[in-house]
């Protein structure tokens, strides 16, 4: 068995951190990705029938049971929904003046606004502007579990 010291749990927490703010940074786009995958699932390419008076596909019948199955078991879509999933439950819980820094800070294209910026135009101070940042990743990060 691994012991680990402080400073590897310290490490594995700045990873963490530094991995769930990559995925705030991405969750506009990963909302579309998520809606993509879906449709593209949904909705396949059929190729042409090529089996015109050949036998019948050895492919299940049931179209919706088909779509389903590959909803519940795309690995990559319910990875995406599970950080999406995470990151709604917990903005979704912020007061309207943390969840203003969370859209300023993340979610602003183009960023105009550094993070002095953003205190003067929520007119809170850079420590808790760093205090409300940090518990919002912290709570995504124990949502997942990382």
């Amino acid at each position: 068995m691994t012991k680990h010291t402080k400073s590897d749990v310290a490490q594995l927490q700045r990873d963490a951190f530094r991995h769930v703010e990559s995925e705030l940074y991405a969750y506009p786009y990963r909302k579309r990705e998520i809606e993509r995958l879906r449709s593209q699932i949904l909705n396949p390419y059929k190729e042409p029938e090529e089996n015109t008076g050949g036998s019948r596909s050895n492919l299940p019948g049931d179209p919706t049971a088909r779509a389903g199955i590959s909803l519940a078991s795309h690995s990559k879509l319910i990875h995406m929904e599970r950080v999406v999933d995470a990151i709604e439950e917990v903005y979704n819980r912020l007061p309207e003046v943390k969840q203003e820094l969370i859209q300023a800070k993340y979610w602003t294209k183009p960023q105009h606004l550094t993070t002095v910026g953003i205190c003067k135009e929520l007119s809170i101070s850079e420590s808790t502007y760093r205090r409300w940042r940090s518990k919002f990743v912290r709570d995504i990060v124990d949502i997942l579990g990382w």
